[in-house]
């Protein structure tokens, strides 16, 4: 008896439906032994997780609060890799945004109406010129962009910690944190006696507006084309170049518009820690959405239920809040795996006797 992989001239749209879901599931329940190895039941400690995620208008409004940066980062991800440009800078792109973000949001001579707004534009624009710098890099000096986005994240990041342990210090405290945002510059609450700000809104609509791009736009198209074959769009009259460069800088764009979130709804400053590592679950987002903007939501709010509902599963069953992790890191394998088997089918072939 012999196996192989024969190529799918189509695969059914069943196929492209279950193998996400079951991707999840082998994943839980791959985490379910580690969890029973530590001594819990898996499923009274899936239950505290399920429930402190989703239990209630305020346990939604957190997961929401969490999914908002991973649906950011998840689509600059997807607008990036359907280019085929590597960007793994997300993360600090998101940092970036935040920069920017907080050094408009605590200028005393803005106008209070213009805050929130130029918040928004600094962070873009931030994120953007972060994403455009490896995208030149390749196309001029054939750098290579997974390498170099990877690098440009300890950049960034080595930038902030020095601006927080310099000028951004505070001089009172001596904490290595930025000064606070002014009070007009934070972000609407949308829901009373929640934290559920403006950012899940704006997350919503980058998501709804990136759809559109790719299904209704010959911007989209083009980036698609692309991806696809760049040698063939070139030839249908492409400019290749400017294509990979919008690609890359509306990816960035939407990372660092990710930061702006977190310091307007969120941290309503910088603090070394105000990315829980948003930019690389968007590369899980993103793979588990098949890098379909519609997909992006569902699998980022999945990965924010999960880390909001670890942190409590913890404490009442004792296993480490690092399972978060862990269960984010085999669903990206899971779902590797799973697309081999959208791409490929499988075929046995039966020897006969001699």
């Amino acid at each position: 008896m012999r196996f192989s992989l024969e190529p799918r001239v189509s695969a059914p749209i069943w196929l492209n439906l279950a193998l996400p879901v079951a991707a999840v599931a082998a994943s839980m329940i791959l985490c379910g032994g580690l969890i029973a190895l530590a001594g819990a039941n898996p499923v009274s400690a899936y239950a505290i997780m399920l429930k402190s995620a989703l239990g209630g208008r305020n346990q939604i409004a957190e997961t929401l609060v969490k999914a908002a940066p991973m649906i950011l980062t998840g689509l600059a991800a997807v607008v990036a890799f359907r280019a085929k440009f590597w960007n793994i800078g997300a993360e600090g792109q998101l940092l970036a945004g935040a920069m920017a973000a907080v050094f408009i949001g605590t200028q005393p001579g803005l106008p209070t109406w213009s805050l929130v707004p130029l918040m928004l534009l600094a962070s873009i624009a931030a994120g953007a010129l972060c994403a455009a710098v490896p995208a030149l890099l390749k196309q001029e000096l054939k750098v290579d962009e997974t390498i170099c986005t990877l690098l440009l994240n300890f950049i960034i990041l080595y930038a902030m910690m020095a601006l927080l342990s310099g000028p951004w210090k505070d001089p009172v405290s001596g904490w290595a944190d930025s000064p606070n945002i002014r009070m007009d510059a934070e972000f609407p609450i949308l829901l009373h006696r929640t934290r559920l700000h403006l950012g899940i809104l704006l997350a919503a609509v980058a998501a709804a507006a990136v759809w559109i791009l790719f299904k209704k736009t010959t911007l989209g198209f083009g980036i698609d084309a692309v991806g696809e074959n760049p040698r063939a769009a070139m030839h249908a009259g492409l400019n290749v170049k400017r294509l990979i460069l919008v690609a890359a800088m509306t990816s960035g764009a939407l990372a660092g518009l990710a930061g702006a979130g977190e310091v307007g709804g969120v941290q309503y400053q910088v603090l070394a820690s105000i990315s829980q590592g948003y930019g690389y679950s968007g590369l899980v987002v993103a793979t588990l959405a098949r890098l379909h903007p519609a997909g992006v939501i569902p699998a980022a709010v999945f990965l924010a239920a999960i880390t909001v509902g670890a942190d409590e599963m913890s404490r009442q069953t004792g296993v480490p809040v690092y399972l978060a992790d862990v269960i984010q890191g085999i669903a990206l394998l899971c779902m590797l795996i799973a697309l081999i088997f959208i791409r490929y089918r499988v075929r046995i072939r039966v020897r006969a006797a001699a």
